[in-house]
């Protein structure tokens, strides 16, 4: 068949999509997958590694502009009427919404989604949300009333986000998968015994407060006072515009006084999880974090919270401990359990290994993917 798929940003196609990609390809399909910013460089490396056409399309990641979004989605209607494949897979919130709609208009009968967590305006703050998150909270569970019910199949990760959307939201969807997680390679991702020297702790993420970010801080702030061997490792970008971004002023100072290691952006985060003891990410809501899941095929212990989707990653006191949202001291605790314990590293270490096997393989998790979408 000819398969379309519509996402958003083009690194996911190597960092998300490339497993799912391969398997439609080696079954005989002719696939072809829409995203926006789109280089040469990955266009080039879709079509020689993956024999997958990679085009861009307009799509307004961020921001609520109704006129802006139809515009789009009827450009993406035209694409797809001239396309005209046999079969439309969306991925992310905005593709989901306005691909399922182009979709439908454009006559293409087998239509399905896929939301990887339903995202900040969903997300429980510490502090009351402020009328603007509220108003596109209920512009979006609106089109969600408009678009889910036009899809064959809705995949989400967790079941609290079907539940949130099918009995909370009361939106009409037909036919609903909790999929746990998109996998990985569990190769690419070898179990490695934790270094017995020291006790260092790793986040990886988007440096925001939805992540946890600020509570990591504090936890790390509050524990090098009392155990100054032990290490704080920071992976990923802040986002200076987002109202969630991290305090850079206050990083800045961690990082200074030697409380945080933090080279930023890197390529290698299997490398830095291996010179790790232990995985935190104290987020307020999740669909199956990839960042987690990578830290248990490497045999790394987790902290995280009792959320959506990061409950879905811990077996507490069997491979890490589960704590509250939103609250830097019960972090702080769980990670002085693991310093006054350091065997508990090696052997939550290997419960988190065996689960990922058993729950995080993408080979088995595509195939029952594939077997949901029926192609």
């Amino acid at each position: 068949m000819k398969v379309v798929l519509i996402g958003t940003n083009s690194s996911s196609i190597f960092g998300f999509r490339k497993l799912l990609l391969q398997s439609l390809v080696e079954v005989g399909h002719d696939v072809r997958i829409l995203t926006a910013d789109l280089s040469p460089e990955i266009k080039r490396r879709a079509k020689e590694e993956l024999n997958v056409e990679a085009e861009e399309y307009l799509l307004a990641r961020r921001g609520m502009n109704p006129l802006l979004d139809l515009k789009n989605a009827w450009k993406l209607y035209r694409r797809l009427k001239n396309l005209d494949p046999d079969f439309v897979f969306c991925y992310f919130s905005k593709p989901v919404i306005w691909g399922a709609l182009a979709a439908r208009l454009a006559g293409v009968k087998r239509r399905y989604g896929m939301l990887e967590g339903l995202g900040y305006y969903f997300t429980a703050h510490p502090r009351s949300d402020s009328w603007k998150k509220i108003l596109i909270r209920g512009t979006q569970v609106s089109l969600f009333h408009l678009s889910l019910p036009l899809l064959k199949g809705l995949v989400v990760l967790n079941p609290d986000d079907k539940r949130d959307l099918v009995e909370r939201y009361r939106i009409r969807v037909d036919n609903v998968m909790v999929l746990g997680g998109i996998g990985l390679d569990l190769h690419e991702y070898p179990y490695s015994i934790p270094k017995k020297d020291r006790v260092r702790f790793i986040f990886v993420g988007r440096l925001l407060e939805e992540k946890g970010i600020n509570e990591y801080l504090q936890a790390a702030e509050a524990i090098k006072k009392r155990h100054p061997e032990a290490e704080f490792v920071i992976l990923g970008k802040p986002d200076p515009g987002n109202p969630g971004s991290v305090d850079l002023a206050y990083l800045d100072r961690l990082v200074e006084t030697g409380v945080i290691i933090y080279p930023g952006v890197v390529s290698n985060v299997a490398d830095w999880l291996e010179e790790s003891s232990v995985f935190v990410l104290p987020s307020y809501r999740e669909g199956v974090p990839r960042s987690t899941q990578e830290a248990m095929a490497v045999g790394r212990p987790i902290i995280t919270t009792d959320v959506p989707g990061c409950r879905e990653t811990i077996r507490d006191g069997e491979n890490g401990f589960k704590v509250p949202p939103h609250d830097a001291t019960a972090v702080a605790e769980a990670m002085e359990r693991f310093i006054a314990q350091p065997d508990l590293i090696f052997s939550m270490g290997c419960r988190s290994r065996q689960l990922a096997e058993e729950q995080f393989d993408a080979d088995e998790i595509n195939r029952r993917l594939i077997d949901f979408l029926k192609l």
